[in-house]
């Protein structure tokens, strides 16, 4: 039996925290903040001393920085 699991949204605009971010992008924490501190990933803000989050628009440019752009069979051979 499947579980009816609910996939993780990204909304229109604002900010983003980063358990959305690792259930769309499937990674652990500790790979995402690797990832920012290597500069891999994008900076994060804090909107309050206890609260980090992320620019929509950047997580946006992230993965489609992952997306090929163009389908393999029009790259060539």
């Amino acid at each position: 039996m499947l579980k009816n699991e609910s996939v993780p949204v990204l909304p229109p605009e604002g900010f983003v925290r980063l358990p959305i971010i690792i259930g769309i992008l499937g990674i652990s924490k500790t790979s995402w903040w690797r990832g920012v501190r290597d500069g891999r990933f994008p900076q994060s803000v804090k909107l309050a001393p206890r609260t980090t989050a992320w620019r929509v628009e950047d997580i946006r440019a992230l993965i489609a920085s992952f997306e090929p752009s163009a389908p393999p069979a029009a790259r060539g051979k």
